[in-house]
């Protein structure tokens, strides 16, 4: 009797082996249809080659234009709609959840889902913020510095200016990723009453993403 592991590898190597005659068979058909269709064309006389240029191959464009601009248009609505549809499923599962780190991984999840975007989730924005704000606070430590950079770079995206004053002190942060989110978030809220720090953090910072963070945050705010 086969183990599992040696049963699996059969199987997987004959569907492998499978794949391959089919890929196969797949190109030679193309490659008689390709032989047949020169042969064809090769066989008809001038006039009805040009009727075909000149008539038929753009008739046959043009649906195949028509057709796959369709084929894009549907399938953008659908894929719109599923993530409509998964929005609204997180947003009523962030509303009902209460366990802090689960709520915190709900809230990114929105946001990431919706493109980092604060439209759509304006009845839940104020409590993600909250979310965002508590995490922030409790994640320290060198090893929670990833965390913090996205609870304070997502305050800048769902527009909690209540956050400024932390995201202010997020600029001192020992770690670089921080300080480039919290400036990400700072421009992100046209925070002008930061301009100030950030103008000094662009020229001295030691980290390139920092100053450049800072930079265009400052840029926002013209």
């Amino acid at each position: 009797m086969l183990s599992p592991v040696i049963a699996n590898h059969v199987a997987s190597s004959h569907l492998n082996t499978q794949r391959g005659q089919a890929n196969l068979t797949t190109v030679l058909i193309l490659l008689i249809l390709i032989v047949g269709a020169v042969w064809i064309w090769n066989h008809l006389d001038f006039d009805t080659q040009d009727f075909i240029i000149d008539e038929i191959i753009p008739v046959l464009l043009l649906v195949i234009v028509g057709t796959l601009l369709s084929w894009i248009t549907v399938r953008k609505i659908k894929q719109k709609k599923t993530r409509l549809k998964r929005r609204e499923n997180l947003i009523q599962q962030f509303i009902q959840e209460k366990a802090p780190r689960k709520r915190f991984e709900l809230a990114t999840e929105l946001i990431e889902l919706n493109q980092y975007k604060r439209e759509g989730l304006e009845r839940i924005a104020s409590a993600m913020a909250e979310v965002f704000i508590m995490t922030f606070k409790r994640s320290l430590g060198d090893k929670q510095h990833r965390i913090r950079g996205m609870a304070a770079s997502y305050l800048g995206i769902v527009q909690h200016r209540d956050g400024i004053p932390l995201l202010m002190k997020a600029l001192e942060d020992d770690h670089a990723y921080v300080r480039g989110s919290a400036a990400l978030a700072l421009g992100r809220l046209r925070a002008t009453e930061a301009k100030a720090k950030l103008e000094a953090i662009m020229k001295e910072d030691w980290d390139q993403t920092v100053r450049s963070r800072s930079r265009e945050a400052v840029e926002r705010m013209k």
